[in-house]
């Protein structure tokens, strides 16, 4: 068996930045204002200046950066949050924890995204059966690339619902050159180390365009501070992204741009090099990718894992079994005629390596394995 190239080098990308990583840090280590520091205000502002629009509150991590809104916004009890079910946990997880009912919405077939077939009929089931109140809708940016906001957002704003872009795989990633926040209520991002735009430890941030709203999400990252220090206005949570996280990713933040254009860089290769070997990543028109995994899908994905992993190529799956699928999140909604599609992509999507630091002799050998297998 061929050595494994790396699925995602992060220590490639930590040589290159190594200088400017470190000086960050030890800035922040001579200073000592280790929580809340003035490097966690200047990361929101360039976040916000980078995205093009909102106000930008920082946070612990991404699972929270979805939470936070939903407090701040009094979802709980008895009421509706529509949710793919073809994504990470914490989409869904954040939903039950704040009180509320995750309802399972249907993907395209082809984006793996939000479908926007699926979230009306959803909405149209519940409201019809009564007993729950649907409140918002949260949208995955899944891979890298954003849902189909302009079909979706119309159909949230029918039915009078909060939209969440959960933009964690995806920050960067943009639609006619526009960030998801356009047509979102909140914008929420996840710094998790793999992640496009990732800290060297956890955080997370949220983008809105209310300040009433933000205010509120800012008191809900501090435990439900009030005006004044130990006076409290709400519940809340223990969630604020660390100095340090703060200033590496403020040094991270000047070369991300460049980064995204190295990830389609590698993208464009694939593609090019893949031919109808394997259904390649279909990405909306307009729309450009972060590229936080390259999934293909393949027929026989087993005996294509293990003929790339014999050429030395690691892949993953992102996500073998669906959220509705495990048994915490069984009993809750789901659209109506279920969801085919996310079950069917389940079964057939596999991701290739994919980072910003690939070398083209990595690149080469990823194409000549994909090329190569024979189901």
């Amino acid at each position: 068996m061929a050595d494994m190239i790396p699925f995602i080098d992060l220590l490639a990308q930590r040589a290159r930045i190594k200088e400017r990583t470190d000086a960050a840090v030890a800035k922040v280590l001579d200073e000592g204002r280790y929580i809340l520091g003035p490097e966690v205000a200047e990361l929101e502002e360039k976040l916000s200046e980078f995205a093009g629009i909102g106000r930008t509150l920082s946070c612990a991590n991404g699972t929270d950066a979805i939470l936070i809104p939903l407090m701040a916004w009094g979802i709980g009890p008895g009421d509706a949050v529509f949710v793919p079910s073809f994504t990470f946990a914490s989409t869904a997880e954040v939903v039950v924890l704040a009180g509320a009912s995750p309802v399972f919405v249907d993907i395209d077939p082809d984006t793996y995204n939000m479908s926007p077939e699926s979230l009306e009929a959803a909405i149209d089931a519940v409201k019809a059966e009564g007993a729950l109140n649907p409140k918002a809708v949260i949208a995955v940016d899944l891979f890298g690339q954003p849902a189909d906001y302009p079909r979706l957002e119309p159909v949230a704003r029918k039915h009078g619902l909060k939209l969440v872009s959960d933009c964690a795989q995806g920050f960067g990633c943009t639609l006619g050159d526009k960030a998801s926040l356009h047509w979102a209520d909140v914008l929420t991002v996840s710094f998790y180390p793999a992640k496009p735009l990732g800290a060297y430890g956890d955080g997370g941030a949220i983008l809105c365009k209310d300040d009433a709203l933000y205010d509120a999400m800012k008191s809900v990252r501090v435990h439900g501070e009030g005006k004044a220090r130990y006076e409290y206005a709400r519940i809340g949570l223990n969630s604020r992204l660390d100095t340090i996280q703060a200033a590496i990713l403020l040094a991270k933040l000047e070369v991300f741009r460049e980064e995204i254009e190295m990830r389609q860089r590698v993208a464009d290769a694939y593609a090019a090099g893949f031919g109808n070997a394997v259904k390649l990543p279909h990405i909306i028109a307009g729309a450009q990718s972060t590229w936080a995994q390259y999934t293909v899908e393949v027929e026989d994905r087993d005996a294509f894992r293990a003929h790339l992993a014999e050429q030395g190529v690691p892949t993953a799956i992102y996500y073998p079994i669906p959220l509705h699928m495990h048994e915490p999140y069984a009993g809750y909604p789901r659209a109506p005629g279920g969801l085919p599609a996310t079950e069917a992509a389940a079964n057939r999507v596999v991701s290739l390596p994919m980072h910003p630091d690939m070398p083209q002799a990595d690149i080469e050998r990823v194409v000549a394995a994909v090329t190569g297998f024979r189901s």
